[in-house]
């Protein structure tokens, strides 16, 4: 399952990615099918802020230097590469539509008409990238990219400055979700900065992407963190009549982290992606989503 968004004509990712976090830098390059290279640069504490208003890159020289020294430790040799962001940097919804144009030109300004009123910045002023999720007769489901241009630019002059081209933007989730490769329901929980999302899949259909702030108080945000996977784990149910045993995840100290947080006996915690060891465990997952095409 690989979600396309902001994805160039030729419909083909390049071979070279890299996530930008607050905890770090982390870029991976694709050798052949079966093996990926894969490294990280830490970043100080409040040099990136992901939100919807300028500035997310506080210190942006120790960012260019981070994601060279990423880039570099993978012996990246093509310039243009797949630029994840965070989460709370975008804007990412599913929406229903009675129908909808076959031509992107006709379809986007709807998509955009149909924004306006369900995010807190300007349209006009924001990149949008829409995909089909679902598609009969009588309804479309589209899932829905929104990110202000002016954060946007913020991320790709970063990525410029470091000697490299942003071929393709993705959010951390919806790269991430790129790397889940089953066809049965499953619940992702994706620990992103100052903010967690968790989606459900089945198949190839997204059934739910939910992103929230979290507190920057360690017990509050602990709090935050287990009910929004609550939350997700009763939408789950309430959808497909039955409770994940799994939970997969993404993020800073991998399963064992989440399992501690969660304090869960009734799932098992699964990390998504297994780290090596130039990475810190949990963080690959968006850069492995991103080169699987």
């Amino acid at each position: 399952m690989a979600f396309n968004l902001f994805m160039p004509v030729t419909h083909q990712r390049p071979r070279l990615a890299c996530e930008l976090t607050p905890d770090g830098v982390v870029a991976a390059r694709l050798i052949d099918p079966e093996q990926t290279a894969a490294s990280f640069a830490p970043l100080f504490a409040g040099t990136l802020i992901p939100s919807l208003k300028t500035p997310n890159i506080i210190d942006q020289a120790a960012i260019v230097a981070a994601l060279k020294r990423a880039l570099d430790a993978v012996e990246a040799r093509d310039k243009r590469l797949t630029l994840i962001v965070p989460d709370a940097a975008a804007r990412v919804l599913l929406l229903d539509f009675d129908t909808l144009p076959a031509k992107p030109a006709e379809a986007l300004p709807i998509v955009r008409f149909r924004l306006r009123k369900l995010i807190p910045f300007e349209v006009d002023e924001a990149a949008v990238s829409y995909q089909i999720m679902q598609q009969s007769p009588t309804e479309t489901r589209v899932l829905v990219t929104a990110m202000p241009n002016a954060v946007l630019a913020e991320y790709e002059e970063a990525v410029r400055l470091g000697g490299y081209e942003p071929g393709v933007v993705l959010t951390s989730t919806l790269g991430t979700l790129a790397a889940l490769m089953q066809p049965d329901p499953a619940l992702l929980v994706n620990l992103n900065g100052n903010s967690v999302t968790t989606a459900i899949t089945r198949g190839d259909e997204l059934l739910l992407h939910r992103s929230v702030e979290l507190p920057v108080q360690e017990t509050l945000r602990e709090d935050e963190l287990r009910h929004a996977v609550s939350v997700s784990v009763a939408y789950f149910e309430d959808t497909l009549a039955f409770v994940p045993d799994i939970i997969f995840y993404a993020g800073p100290g991998g399963a064992v982290e989440l399992t501690r947080v969660l304090g869960l006996v009734q799932f098992r915690v699964r990390d998504l992606v297994s780290n090596g060891n130039a990475v810190p465990k949990g963080l690959v997952a968006a850069v492995t989503g991103a080169l699987a095409n």
